[in-house]
């Protein structure tokens, strides 16, 4: 049985986990672990680069004038 210290961990970890989230800052974590499960042949990018990705991918700049609306 968890104690609550350990239920009030995890409940602070998912709030934080959500807040990123909502602000468009993914979990590097998540990331590193899917990859390493499911792709063992490939490296994980940096976190740098994993954010530089995200940001790319979620507010553009590969089109005409680098604005994604959606």
């Amino acid at each position: 049985m968890l104690s609550w210290k350990d239920k009030l961990s995890s409940v602070g970890k998912c709030l934080c986990d959500s807040a990123r989230l909502m602000v468009g800052v993914p979990d590097y974590e998540a990331y590193v672990a899917h990859i390493r499960k499911t792709h063992p042949d490939t490296e994980p990018m940096t976190y740098d680069a994993f954010f530089r990705n995200r940001q790319q991918a979620r507010y553009g700049g590969g089109g005409k004038d680098g604005f994604r609306c959606c």
